[in-house]
Parts: C-alpha cells; sequence; structure tokens
C-alpha cells in the first residue's frame, strides 16, 4: 500500500464521516489490500476482502461515496480485518 492509499484508508476512518472521498480512491485501496471486485449489474461493484463480501453501488453522476456508503465501506473493512 502506498502513501496514498493509506491517506485514503485513514481517511474512511475519520470522525465525522466524510463527504468528499472518491469511489476510484476506495477502489484503488481495495486492489491494494488485495481485494477482488467484479462488476454487478448496473453500478454495483462486488467486492471479496479476506473472505467477507459485500457489494456496493458505484456513485453516479458525481465522484464522492456518500456518508451512509462511506460508513458501509469502514463496516465492511472492519470485518474483514482492516485496521
Amino acid at each position: 500500500m502506498n502513501k496514498r492509499q493509506q491517506k485514503i484508508l485513514d481517511q474512511i476512518f475519520q470522525n465525522p464521516v466524510r463527504s468528499d472521498v472518491e469511489w476510484d480512491d476506495i477502489e484503488s485501496l481495495l486492489l491494494a489490500l488485495g481485494a477482488e471486485l467484479s462488476e454487478g449489474k448496473g453500478s454495483r461493484v462486488r467486492i471479496a476482502l479476506n473472505g467477507i463480501r459485500a457489494v456496493f453501488h458505484r456513485p453516479h453522476p458525481q465522484k464522492e461515496i456518500d456518508k451512509g456508503a462511506l460508513q458501509s465501506m469502514r463496516r465492511f473493512l472492519q470485518e474483514a480485518g482492516v485496521r
């Protein structure tokens, strides 16, 4: 994991929940952590990391993930043993 990806991980776990984290940065972080990403129907993205699976929706038309989805990503990463 590089410095930028570490910064994104720190932003995911910051309080209060941020609203300026871009989805592309999260995908980059997930790939660096060894996650498997696969496309679902529409804007769905299936993610598997350390035996934990989740489905997220890519945000559109904006690039930033909303606060609720960021909290879900935080829970997913914690369940997968990250941080």
